[in-house]
């Protein structure tokens, strides 16, 4: 129940829309109450063949109830669903607001069809937090004690007596069905999330299951969770179906046990006999406020369990924490690693070990090693993906702990090893390091990137996840959007692994004139292709964490340590002629 708490919590600041919508959906079932209650009157009256003068105050209300219960169901309609979809909104905001500082580091134990779940189906479930869990309790309170005031009016003992049955279906009826399907929504969220990762296994590695002929296991698989998830459906959907007749029945037994009450207050002349089948139609249309509660447990529990699926991610301390009172960013944009270690969470082996390094403003510094030897964290660092278990990260004279992740983020222009592409244009594409950039610019950046064909089709739709470009052309759209960025630190994190040796060379050299241009960009290369070393100004060659080679092409050369020994692997058939060139 904390988890419901706590979702109250958050949409506390709707309280007057869902008190209003509440209010309203009172006023339309106590409308209708009053419609049948005067229908009632009118043909009991007329039964007796009265005057028709003094059956006028029945058809008055006939007509005011009438017009009032399709007036106000409509606008309840319209203030419950505006009420309901503000806090779908809210709820939204909130939970990627939330959810965005934990990124990368504290989502990556989260399969990516779980977190779709959470984000998608999970969130929706909670729209039902208002309509169908808030809302029906009170309306029906407040029908309840209309009731009580009405059959009062004759005698106290009505009232008490459809109090209890009016107890029973608000509290006896729901525990019930709630008690017989407790559980449900939790089985069924579990199985839907795993439901969901298989799909998305199943569509992105459709040719690998083809190939190695485990199509029909993983669609066994499949078919087993959706066989389940159908059971669960059907038990819930023959459980709710239960909740009408159940109701229903309970309605009868209270007529009967006013009827029962009734009768010796007609025979005595308490009562006249005339309001008879008024008082029993009022209580028979009472119950309508009734119905949706048994309904409601079911999702008082499916939103509970949303809601402990949604504060498990929610409740995870962030592996980076923000400052409070962030700096400015540095004008300075030297970097600098003071004693740097980092060990990734479950792991016993040190990424990094008491590594420093220092990069000058506008200096080009190339990263080199053999793989898992630590160069790609270096960057996550750097961008405050994740925090160093020691030491620290300064730009200029400021620790990156004191600057704001998306001040960072926005001054480090990065072209990482996966490159992804949203399912939109390439246009969009782009837009996303600058919304503001006009056509001209864009078509500038592709032509910088090597994409100069594709200055004609920037509204060309580039396929799910980038997949109508080539690997190749995908990285270079990276590197187009990293120079729309214009940020004064780039960062080039394999880059080039997916091109050609001819366009790696024209957009390294590129990349390196436009870093040289006034005012001069610090670049930091991360690579593992040893092609034209000799143009940065310091190569770092990491091993098992550890810096163990520093300076520049040449004189690392003359060491004849570990990265003569890459460049001597990598460079081995290349005439002589051409090494001097390189």
């Amino acid at each position: 129940m904390k988890e419901l708490l706590r979702l109250l919590g958050i949409i506390r600041t709707y309280h007057w829309w869902m008190i209003l919508a509440a209010t309203l959906g009172f006023a339309t079932i106590g409308s209708g109450i009053g419609l049948l209650m005067s229908s009632a009157y009118i043909i009991a009256k007329a039964a007796l063949q009265l005057p028709f003068h003094e059956l006028q105050l029945g058809i008055a209300g006939v007509r005011l109830f009438g017009l009032a219960r399709g007036v106000l169901r409509y606008i309840e309609r319209l203030v419950s669903h505006s009420t309901t979809f503000k806090i779908l909104s809210g709820l939204r905001v909130w939970f990627y607001e939330s959810l965005e500082p934990l990124a990368p580091a504290r989502l990556l134990q989260y399969k990516s069809g779980d977190l779709l779940q959470r984000i998608t189906k999970d969130i929706d479930s909670l729209e039902n937090l208002y309509s169908r869990v808030i809302a029906p309790p009170l309306t029906a309170i407040m029908i309840s004690a209309l009731l009580w005031f009405l059959l009062g009016s004759f005698s106290p003992m009505f009232s008490i007596t459809l109090l209890c049955f009016h107890a029973f279906a608000a509290v006896g009826i729901p525990l019930f069905t709630g008690h017989i399907n407790r559980g449900t929504a939790t089985k069924m969220a579990g199985i839907q999330a795993e439901l969901q990762s298989m799909t998305i296994d199943f569509v992105q590695g459709l040719g690998d299951l083809m190939l190695f002929n485990r199509l029909d296991d993983h669609t066994e698989k499949l078919y087993r969770l959706k066989t389940d998830e159908l059971k669960l459906q059907r038990k819930q959907a023959l459980i709710q179906r239960l909740h009408e007749p159940l109701i229903g029945l309970l309605m009868n037994s209270a007529v009967l046990a006013l009827l029962w009450t009734l009768t010796p207050q007609v025979s005595n002349g308490t009562i006249d006999g005339i309001y008879t089948a008024v008082i029993i139609i009022a209580v028979m249309a009472s119950f309508e406020a009734f119905l949706p509660l048994p309904d409601a447990t079911h999702h008082l529990e499916t939103s509970a369990t949303a809601g402990k699926r949604l504060f498990e991610i929610i409740d995870t301390k962030p592996a980076v924490p923000s400052p409070h009172h962030p700096e400015r960013f540095p004008d300075v944009h030297s970097i600098k690693f003071e004693n740097i270690s980092f060990t990734y969470p479950q792991t016993f082996t040190p990424t990094l070990s008491s590594l420093s390094l220092q990069i000058e403003e506008g200096e080009k510094v190339a990263i080199i090693g053999p793989s898992g030897a630590g160069k790609s964290t270096i960057t996550s660092l750097l961008l405050r993906f994740w925090e160093p278990s020691q030491g620290d990260i300064c730009i200029g004279d400021r620790s990156i702990r004191n600057l704001d992740p998306e001040t960072i983020r926005k001054n480090i222009g990065i072209v990482s090893q996966k490159t992804y592409l949203f399912s939109t244009s390439i246009r969009e594409n782009l837009l996303l390091a600058k919304p503001d950039a006009d056509d001209k610019e864009l078509k500038n950046s592709l032509t910088f990137a090597g994409l100069s064909s594709f200055t004609t089709k920037l509204d060309q739709w580039v396929g799910q996840h980038g997949m109508k470009l080539s690997g190749g052309e995908r990285q270079r759209m990276a590197i187009a959007r990293m120079l729309l960025q214009d940020a004064p630190i780039i960062v080039l994190d394999e880059a080039t692994a997916n091109l050609d040796t001819v366009t790696e060379k024209s957009v390294i050299q590129s990349i390196l004139g436009l870093c040289n241009k006034q005012p001069a960009k610090t670049l930091l290369v991360i690579t593992h292709r040893l092609r034209d070393m000799a143009q940065f100004d310091k190569i770092v060659v990491l091993e098992k964490g550890c810096i163990v080679e520093q300076g520049a092409h040449h004189e690392l050369l003359k060491k004849n340590g570990l990265y003569a020994s890459m460049w001597s692997l990598q460079h081995r058939q290349t005439p002589p002629e051409l090494l001097t060139d390189s």
